[in-house]
């Protein structure tokens, strides 16, 4: 295991565990097992768990609930900071530090609500594949459906019905009565 580990970093630095450098030389993959994980500088999450969380942002953002609570911080915001004693406002006029902070939630909001119409556009095309399919799978089925009913009026065609067997006994009957009414000429015209 650990050659094979010497062999792997000889290969990645350039240099080829045999005479030569041809492809057939090279070690393969192993496909069998997983990949070492990667060193990365990045914070690592879950991409699901994240896009649910954008999800339930986006759609309490699109309330009206949040207009509210939204309309009354700034409010209270403002009146505090208009009213309230010199010492205790935090955002003196023109309320640099309220701007900011709506800025600082629009820029949030914006990506977030991005996010969840991706994923809606995911499911959504998901969806519109099953549907697709489906589709598919009954304009089959009825085009075969289609098929059996022709071929099955084309057999019918064959078959004798009551009204055809009807028809052709009153004939053979009809026949019958008019050899027993001529049977004399018949006998002679036979001969």
């Amino acid at each position: 295991m650990a050659a094979d580990a010497a062999e792997r970093s000889g290969e990645r630095a350039g240099k080829s565990s045999g005479t030569g450098s041809s492809a057939l030389t090279r070690s393969r993959v192993r496909l069998d097992l997983p990949r070492a994980p990667r060193r990365s500088l990045l914070p690592e999450y879950d991409p699901e768990a994240f896009g649910r969380l954008s999800e339930r942002v986006a759609r309490f953002l699109g309330t009206g609930r949040f207009i509210v609570w939204m309309t009354l911080v700034i409010i209270v915001w403002v009146l505090w900071n208009i009213f309230a004693p010199d010492d205790l406002r935090f955002d003196p006029y023109p309320f640099i530090f309220l701007t900011l902070m709506l800025s600082l939630q629009a820029s949030y909001a914006a990506p977030l609500i991005l996010l969840a119409q991706n994923r809606q556009d995911d499911r959504d095309r998901v969806t519109h594949e099953q549907d697709r399919k489906q589709n598919e799978r009954s304009i089959a089925d009825t085009e075969y459906l289609t098929r059996e009913i022709a071929a099955l009026r084309m057999g019918l065609g064959e078959v004798a019905t009551r009204d055809w067997i009807r028809s052709e006994f009153q004939d053979l009957i009809k026949e019958m009565d008019e050899r027993r009414l001529f049977p004399a000429e018949r006998d002679e015209g036979d001969r």
